[in-house]
């Protein structure tokens, strides 16, 4: 039996080794799709992942709480007095300016959990208060006293209109 010269060429089996190993990086490009699919977050999860917040129900002096990725988040309508004496103070602990915590000084949003252990503060005249450890922050979510090391946390948001922001991800 005679063997064709042209089924055994080199150029030949160059050419099937190469489409081999195109349609088998291929099928494993096609198996690794699903796999890297699933580790995208679900549904629920992107749900969660912003807030829309209504700023006309929230009285003058009233704070609001939302829940915004499982924790709880102040959103404050402050008073003119209180702006005007948040601009004035300052604390010595985690120093930061009322403007930098801000985008309007008459809002203020704060992640609501101590920065001491992850307790949630109760709302009084003067700021927080948390109930666990004694820490007092004042109406800007900076800390004045006690034993947690920072300000309370200024989540992501932005205004979508004068009265309604979105807390979380970039719009």
């Amino acid at each position: 039996m005679a063997i064709d010269k042209d089924l055994d060429s080199p150029d030949r089996r160059d050419f099937l080794g190469k489409v081999t190993t195109a349609v088998g990086a291929v099928g494993v490009a096609g198996a690794c799709i699903p796999f890297v699919s699933s580790m995208n977050p679900s549904k629920d999860v992107k749900a969660k992942s912003t807030s829309i917040v209504d700023l006309a129900s929230i009285p003058k002096g009233k704070t609001h709480t939302i829940e915004w990725q499982g924790k709880p988040v102040f959103v404050t309508h402050r008073s003119d007095e209180t702006i005007a004496d948040m601009q004035d103070a300052s604390t010595e602990i985690d120093p930061q300016t009322d403007t930098d915590r801000i985008q309007k000084p008459e809002w203020l949003v704060v992640v609501g959990l101590c920065t001491h252990l992850g307790c949630v503060p109760n709302r009084t005249q003067e700021g927080w208060s948390c109930p666990c450890h004694g820490s007092l922050y004042d109406n800007s979510g900076r800390v004045v006293r006690g034993p947690a090391p920072n300000n309370l946390i200024v989540p992501h948001y932005e205004f979508i209109d004068e009265k309604t922001i979105i807390v979380g991800q970039k719009v």
